[in-house]
């Protein structure tokens, strides 16, 4: 006979553990960005982003200009696929002919 109290509480055969949440292992993927904790380095940030999507905007618009002329056909621009929009992600609107 085996003496003393049990140590474990026994489970019912019928009964199986709750489903576990099966985590990612290692690293995610993508970049990180570190928010900096000096809202001067944030302005700078942003106002950096803007200029940059500004510029790209503006590079776009005259390279559809100088194809839209050079071509005998009126050029048709097709935009791709529209993406959400991060919070904090400055965006103005394109306009295209």
């Amino acid at each position: 006979m085996a003496q003393g109290s049990k140590k474990f509480k026994a489970q019912r055969p019928g009964a199986s553990k709750k489903s576990q949440q099966h985590k990612q292992k290692g690293p995610k993927k993508g970049g990180r960005v570190i928010a900096p904790k000096k809202t001067q380095v944030v302005e700078q940030q942003k106002l950096k982003k803007g200029l940059e999507v500004a510029i790209r905007n503006k590079i776009e618009q005259e390279v559809t200009h100088k194809a839209s002329l050079s071509l005998h056909k009126s050029l048709s621009v097709v935009k791709g696929a529209e993406r959400k929009d991060r919070p904090g992600e400055a965006r103005p609107g394109t306009s295209s002919k």
